[in-house]
């Protein structure tokens, strides 16, 4: 377990965040580890881009054990961003942001998350170095170097890709949009994240309607708590079916909940299609 103090070396600036199992105790005041995440920009809001990052990290967190509990897609709107990373810190473990690091005059989340923490953004020395290993001589100009400009004690997130850093501020993770450089990223910094087990996923289809077992899951559901249980109605080949998704970490009570709703779909005269 980490230290009450735990000190971190980064740009030459010594800086000290709190203990992490503290941390995860007293923002979660349970074993579950949660997280939320933030996705910045207009063009997403607009619907001309879609998100496909956070599909990407709800797959790798539920490996690690910790559970996206909210996420929001936002404007590049300074204010906007600081009141929802507060909210999110102070509420989730871990926080992930994409969006609004790069080179353009709307990219402002950098500078936004400095006035989240109430620190300097500054022109950081290791970015700087990894950028001009990535352009050729004289090949940063004024708009790429701002993505140079990091909050002051600030941790990098490295970006094998392009060059461009993340960065992580405490317990707030802040990367790319671009989806193939933010898993690289996010691929990255696994090593920084503490979880619990990992929360299995069972999923469990049927031919029946949703009306016709709704009372009875919600039985199920009063019974097994500790389990979510999720139902998703689906239409294929001019046919109508309902997806159970079953999620906890416990694989011996999944199991035990997946054998009872077998019995409750076959007790109603419905089919498992797929387990």
């Amino acid at each position: 377990m980490l230290s009450v103090l735990t000190c971190y070396k980064v740009h030459n600036i010594d800086y000290w965040i709190r203990d992490l199992y503290s941390f995860l105790k007293d923002m979660n005041h349970s074993t579950e580890i949660t997280a939320g995440v933030i996705i910045i920009g207009n063009e997403v809001l607009s619907g001309r881009t879609q998100d496909t990052n956070l599909a990407y990290m709800g797959k790798q967190l539920d490996a690690l054990g910790i559970r996206i509990m909210e996420s929001r897609v936002i404007p590049d709107i300074e204010q906007i961003i600081i009141d929802t990373v507060n909210h999110f810190r102070a509420t989730y473990a871990y926080v992930f942001t994409t969006g609004g690091i790069g080179p353009t005059h709307d990219d402002i989340t950098s500078a936004a998350i400095a006035k989240t923490f109430q620190v300097k953004l500054e022109k950081n020395a290791e970015a700087v170095s990894l950028l001009e290993k990535y352009y050729e001589p004289g090949g940063i100009n004024e708009a790429r170097m701002k993505m140079a400009h990091i909050p002051e004690g600030a941790r990098l997130i490295d970006n094998p890709l392009s060059g461009a850093p993340g960065f992580q501020m405490e317990n707030v993770f802040i990367m790319a949009g671009v989806p193939v450089i933010m898993r690289l990223m996010f691929d990255g910094i696994t090593d920084r994240l503490t979880g619990g087990d990992p929360i299995i996923t069972v999923n469990l289809a049927t031919n029946i309607g949703e009306g016709v077992f709704a009372d009875d899951l919600s039985k199920l559901q009063d019974e097994y708590p500790d389990i979510s249980i999720g139902s998703y109605p689906y239409f294929k080949q001019r046919k109508l079916g309902v997806n159970l998704v079953m999620r906890s970490t416990d694989i011996e009570r999944l199991a035990e909940l997946k054998e009872k709703l077998v019995a409750m779909i076959t007790d109603l005269g419905g089919k498992i299609l797929g387990a």
